[in-house]
């Protein structure tokens, strides 16, 4: 199962509970997060990406990793990207994470802010669901978010980090994004989504999320 928090943040439940880039809420004018997690994954040490405080459980928090690693029997590979096009020297460096989970391979790309280069796509091909931001300004448009999702190629792009009501950054909403995907290949999936490996799309579909 797959539970959109707003903003960058996903919760991930299968044998283990995974939470990417949790928020407060508050800060973004959103409604708050109160995940229970065993383990969360934090891109880079930004307001509204680093609020581990409002999950619940005592998970384990790796923050801005790089490197392999195995947590509850989950796979993580962390690496290192840019929060913008000049080498993080405006907004610093994210984390990218790649997790395998009951045969299941998630990307988060974080705040990606450039199109990263062939060695980082090669380390992402292939996997099953791509979480990528689109809103522009903070992080890569639609247009780039677009190229980036087609090298790797997922069974689901799942778009994140955009604008939505309430949400007081000002970046862009999906509508630009949407317009990269054939209509009857999006799929409008709620709050969240039950589904197992086998239910995934054979042909690249896009998954949005809505509070």
């Amino acid at each position: 199962m797959i539970r959109w928090h707003g903003h960058s943040c996903f919760e991930i439940d299968g044998t283990y509970t995974v939470v990417f880039d949790p928020h407060d809420g508050k800060s973004l004018g959103i409604p708050a997060p109160s995940p229970r997690a065993d383990l969360v994954l934090i891109s880079h040490d930004h307001f509204d990406h680093n609020a581990s405080r409002v999950v619940k459980g005592n998970p384990e928090i790796l923050n801005s990793f790089v490197g392999k690693t195995r947590k509850k029997g989950i796979k993580i590979y962390g690496m290192k990207e840019y929060h913008d096009g000049v080498q993080g020297e405006k907004r610093g460096e994210i984390s990218i994470y790649r997790i395998e989970m009951d045969g299941i391979s998630f990307v988060h790309m974080g705040d990606i802010g450039h199109v990263p280069d062939e060695n980082l796509i090669k380390k992402l091909k292939g996997c099953d669901i791509l979480f990528i931001p689109v809103g522009d300004v903070f992080t890569v448009g639609a247009e780039d978010a677009w190229k980036i999702a087609e090298s790797i190629g997922p069974r689901v792009v799942v778009p994140m980090h955009y604008r939505i009501g309430g949400l007081s950054l000002s970046i862009k909403p999906l509508n630009g994004f949407l317009k990269k995907m054939p209509e009857n290949r999006i799929l409008r999936v709620g709050n969240s989504v039950e589904f197992e490996k086998d239910d995934l799309p054979e042909k690249t579909e896009m998954w949005v999320f809505s509070l």
